[in-house]
C-alpha cells in the first residue's frame, strides 16, 4: 500500500485538484444532489491563488494527488474553503489528515479558531465535522464576512439544502 503523503500543493497539481473536486462531487449525485455534483470545481487561477499563498495543501498517494484542502483566513479565522477527497478513496481518513494539516497551521500561525461552511444532513459534511470537534455558531456569532460567505453560497442555490456555518475553538 503507498504511503499517503500530505504536502504543500504545486502548480502541477491544479489539474489534478480540479478533478478530484469533480470526483468528490460525484458523492452528492447519489443524494439528490445533482447541481452540487454538477458544479463546476475552482478556477485554475483561484486555485493558483492558493498555491502561491501557501495555503493549499494535496494528499499524495504515491505521485497521484487524491485529496485536497483549501484555507481562507475569514474575519481573523482560519477558514477552511474546499476540502475534497477522490470519490475512491473516501472513508480512509485522508479528509481528516488534511483538516489536521490545516488546524496544525492555523495554530502556527497564531490563529484562535477555524471556520468552515458545510451541509447539515450530509454524512461527510456537517455530522462528519462535528465529530472532528467543530461546532456550529450561534446566529448572533456569525461574523460579517461568515455571512457574505453564506449570502454568496445561497446566491448559488446551495441553500436548497440545509446549511450551517461551524467554528473548531484552538486552545
Amino acid at each position: 500500500m503507498t504511503a499517503a503523503v500530505i504536502r504543500p500543493g504545486s502548480g502541477s497539481d491544479l489539474l489534478a485538484m480540479q478533478d478530484i473536486e469533480r470526483s468528490a462531487g460525484e458523492l452528492f449525485r447519489d443524494l439528490g444532489m445533482v447541481e452540487v455534483a454538477d458544479d463546476e470545481p475552482a478556477a485554475v487561477t483561484e486555485l493558483a491563488r492558493y498555491v502561491d499563498d501557501g495555503r493549499a495543501w494535496v494528499l499524495d498517494l504515491g505521485g497521484d494527488p487524491a485529496g485536497y484542502l483549501l484555507l481562507d483566513t475569514v474575519d481573523g479565522a482560519a477558514h477552511i474553503e474546499q476540502v475534497s477527497v477522490r470519490a475512491g478513496h473516501a472513508g480512509r481518513g485522508y479528509g481528516r489528515r488534511l483538516i489536521e494539516t490545516a488546524i496544525g497551521w492555523a495554530s502556527e500561525h497564531g490563529y484562535q479558531s477555524v471556520t468552515l461552511t458545510t451541509f447539515t444532513e450530509v454524512p461527510w459534511n456537517g455530522p462528519y465535522y462535528r465529530r472532528l470537534g467543530f461546532r456550529p455558531i450561534p446566529s448572533a456569532e456569525i461574523t460579517p464576512g461568515l455571512r457574505a460567505l453564506r449570502e454568496h453560497e445561497a446566491q448559488h442555490g446551495l441553500d436548497r439544502w440545509p446549511r450551517e456555518c461551524l467554528r473548531l475553538n484552538l486552545d
